[in-house]
């Protein structure tokens, strides 16, 4: 694992390489609780199977990167895309990259390439939160009441160098009275790379309305919809996802060999 200082702060970070000196890297984005090591090997397996690098990072706050200092604010999302990421990827020099972007990880992405702030070659969003839904809400009040009454303090200190810097930084912020009115679908119309959305059916952090609002704003975006199939569609159903990421990935690197991907797909 190596290290890179981004916003002042330390951040780990992992390049995964591949054979074809000319693909784009895809940058992983991980959810409001993950880090590189809870990818586990996925990103492995989508460079086996796209043919392109990656790079998988813990922001501020997760894994072995420095612990918060402070609370976040309800702009802390904005500050990801539009500030943090961008300069993690001027300071490893990667240009055009393919964003892959899961949960919280996916907003951000969303923010980065509809705010304009780095030029991408394509844009891959598994359970996006585009607005606030009653559901997340109810589902991270109940990881709260987890947190402070069952083991996963002790499981996620498996993942982070100081679990509670990642449980809180995450929690306290979506349930912060400020969080109620957040909503990025205004950065929807302003992306101007291919998207593929993935969503599960039975989501326990949000309704398949967040990856349509995504379609209807930008009509080209190829939605896959996963029946039994929950937050983390990449452990429910990683052949499905890879399968899907595999198509989108050819298809925006070969469009002319790699004929029109169906636009709403589901996978078994």
């Amino acid at each position: 694992m190596d290290f890179v200082t981004v916003q002042g702060h330390r951040l780990e970070y992992q390049l995964i390489p591949s054979t074809d000196a000319a693909a784009p890297v895809i940058v992983f984005l991980h959810e409001g609780l993950g880090s590189v090591s809870m990818w586990r090997d996925f990103p492995t397996q989508v460079v086996s199977a796209t043919g392109c690098p990656a790079l998988v990072y813990s922001r501020y706050g997760y894994g072995q990167s420095d612990p918060l200092t402070a609370s976040r604010h309800a702009s802390f999302m904005h500050d990801e895309g539009l500030k943090a990421l961008p300069e993690l990827l001027d300071k490893l020099k990667i240009d055009k990259p393919i964003l892959f972007g899961h949960s919280d990880g996916a907003s951000i992405a969303i923010i980065c390439a509809g705010g304009g702030a780095r030029a991408l070659t394509g844009l891959i969003v598994m359970a996006p939160h585009v607005m606030l839904e009653d559901l997340s809400i109810r589902s991270i009040r109940a990881a709260k009441q987890m947190y402070e009454t069952t083991d996963l303090r002790a499981k996620l200190a498996r993942y982070h160098a100081d679990p509670d810097s990642a449980f809180w930084g995450w929690n306290d912020v979506w349930l912060n009275p400020d969080f109620l009115n957040w909503n990025i679908e205004e950065f929807l119309p302003r992306i101007r790379c291919p998207v593929l959305a993935i969503q599960g059916e039975n989501d326990e952090y949000g309704t398949m309305e967040q990856i349509d609002r995504i379609a209807r704003q930008l009509p080209d975006t190829e939605l896959v919809k996963l029946p039994d199939c929950g937050h983390s569609p990449h452990r429910d159903k990683p052949s499905a996802v890879l399968e899907a990421v595999a198509r989108f990935v050819e298809k925006i690197r070969r469009p002319a060999s790699a004929g029109k991907a169906p636009r709403i797909t589901t996978g078994t």
